[in-house]
């Protein structure tokens, strides 16, 4: 019988009746002639000769299915007796410390400032430092710098206003230091050599939670890197304009947002006073009654995006 289609064709119908166990291969077997025929050749498989064989290999993959399912139940078993964390990376001693008093959080950041050689980043929200502590980083800051180690800090725009921050940066940029301002701060933070990390302990006041895993002081020195990227230079009036700027979008954003005056205050570092006079200001120049309003009214008009530098 010559059949109407392509030798590919073929194949494909023959791999598809083989993988229903419809035909099976013969090797060096009579034809249907009683001639030997020196090459393979395929013979048919009754349907039912066909489901007994997918019967066979369905009892099969069964018993794989057990013998897996105790495979597993077993390794259970053992989990349960394997010394905890022995699987995960190895970290280095005191990866992760938890210091309470604010004394002892100083003596291990004076510690790791001086063993610092490269860089030291730091991230302070909340507005302008107390006056004491700024004049306590100034020597400590300006050793740094005069080992050859960069050093760069963010603040909120509201510190601009903020005098013994201002008379901190002018005494430590002409040293090399850099300083930038943003609306918001993603929190508290001071590193060394991105290899040791500061952070706030959530209930201590004062205290600190100090960080040595590559991975954890990784992720917060990047994000402290595209938080910089974003920052306003710490100079110049027009930077100073810019600011302001971005901290009255700032408060736009957070009004649209339904947020209380004292919430806004705190989440950019300024007084509640000044709070109010920027939404009071700006009420009067959206022409607006109320919150929801000027959080339309801003929307409306594209002010609640970045403000492009």
């Amino acid at each position: 019988m010559v059949l109407d289609i392509s030798e590919s064709e073929t194949i494909e119908a023959v791999d598809a009746l083989e993988e229903f166990h419809l035909v099976d291969r013969v090797n060096g077997s009579e034809n249907l002639d009683g001639m030997c025929d020196q090459g393979p050749w395929w013979r048919t498989v009754h349907p039912h000769m066909a489901a007994a064989h997918m019967a066979g290999a369905e009892s099969r993959l069964r018993r794989q299915l057990y013998e897996l399912n105790t495979r597993r139940d077993s390794l259970t078993a053992l989990a349960s007796a394997y010394p905890a964390g022995a699987h995960r990376e190895a970290q280095p001693p005191g990866a992760l410390e938890v210091v309470d008093s604010l004394e002892d959080v100083i003596t291990l950041i004076e510690q790791a400032s001086a063993e610092c050689t490269q860089e030291m980043i730091t991230c302070q929200p909340g507005g302008g430092r107390p006056p004491a502590e700024l004049e306590q980083a100034v020597d400590r800051d300006t050793a740094l710098l005069a080992r050859g180690v960069r050093m760069r800090t963010l603040y909120q725009h509201s510190a601009r206003r903020h005098a013994p921050t201002q008379a901190y940066v002018d005494r430590i940029t002409p040293a090399g230091a850099q300083v930038r301002t943003m609306t918001d701060l993603l929190g508290r933070l001071v590193a060394f050599d991105r290899r040791i990390a500061f952070v706030p302990h959530h209930q201590r006041r004062g205290g600190a939670v100090v960080l040595r895993s590559p991975a954890a002081v990784a992720y917060l020195c990047d994000a402290f890197d595209r938080a910089w990227d974003h920052a306003t230079p710490f100079c110049g009036a027009e930077r100073t304009k810019v600011a302001v700027d971005d901290l009255r979008q700032g408060i736009l954003r957070l009004l649209s947002k339904g947020l209380k005056d004292e919430v806004i205050a705190r989440r950019l570092g300024i007084s509640l006073r000044t709070c109010r006079k920027h939404i009071a200001d700006l009420f009067q120049e959206l022409h607006a009654e109320s919150r929801f309003q000027a959080g339309y009214l801003a929307a409306t008009r594209d002010l609640l995006g970045e403000t492009a530098r």
